[in-house]
C-alpha cells in the first residue's frame, strides 16, 4: 500500500485524503516533512521550535485540506501555511528570548537547536530562490526524494525535472557565490 501512495501525485492523494484516506496523508506529510521543518528553521533559526512549527503546520493542513482549490500545489499552499505558522511563533516569542539572527556567534553543534552559520547562509539562500526552484531543491535535498519521486510528486517526466533541478542547482550556486563576495 506504501508503495503504491509513492507513486502517486500530489493531487491524487488530496483526493484521497478528503475522502478519509489517513495513509494519503500520511504519504504527504513524509513526502513534506523536511521542507516544512526547514521553513521554521529559517523564520525561528531554532530545530526544536520548527519541528513545533511543522506539527502546526501539518495540523493545520489537513483541516483544511478541503479548501485547497488546486490539489496539484499542495507543496507551496503547505509552505505558505508553514511560513504563517513560524512567524506567528515568532511573534509570540518572548522578548528574552535571542534569534539566530541577533546571535553574535553562532552555534557550531546544534545541541540547543541552533543552526551553525553554514547551514543558515545555505537555507537562506534556498528560500531566496523563486517557489518552483526553491519546492524542487527542498524536495530532492531536505526530503531526500529522488528525481523519479519527484516528477511523479509533481506529475511531471524525469527529463524535465531534471532540467529544472540543473537551472535551481545554477541558481542557487549563483546565490551562494554572492553570499561569498
Amino acid at each position: 500500500m506504501k508503495e503504491i501512495m509513492q507513486r502517486q501525485s500530489d493531487a491524487e492523494l488530496v483526493r484521497a485524503a478528503i475522502q478519509g484516506n489517513r495513509e494519503a496523508y500520511a504519504e504527504m506529510i513524509r513526502r513534506y516533512s523536511g521542507s516544512v521543518r526547514s521553513v521554521g528553521v529559517r523564520i525561528l533559526g531554532d530545530l526544536h521550535a520548527a519541528e513545533d512549527v511543522a506539527q502546526d503546520t501539518f495540523i493545520k493542513a489537513y483541516t483544511n485540506l478541503s479548501s485547497l482549490r488546486r490539489r496539484s500545489a499542495f507543496g507551496s499552499w503547505l509552505l505558505k501555511i508553514a511560513r504563517r505558522e513560524a512567524i506567528g511563533q515568532l511573534r509570540r516569542r518572548p522578548q528574552n528570548v535571542q534569534s539566530l539572527q541577533d546571535a553574535t556567534e553562532p552555534s557550531v553543534a546544534p545541541k540547543d537547536g541552533r543552526l551553525d552559520g553554514q547551514f543558515q547562509a545555505l537555507l537562506n539562500a534556498v528560500m531566496k530562490l523563486p517557489e518552483p526552484q526553491r519546492r524542487l531543491i527542498m524536495l530532492r535535498h531536505f526530503d531526500g526524494h529522488s528525481v523519479r519521486s519527484i516528477a511523479t510528486i509533481l506529475d511531471r517526466s524525469v527529463g524535465t525535472v531534471t532540467k529544472q533541478l540543473t537551472r535551481a542547482h545554477r541558481r542557487l550556486r549563483n546565490r551562494l557565490k554572492e553570499f561569498d563576495a
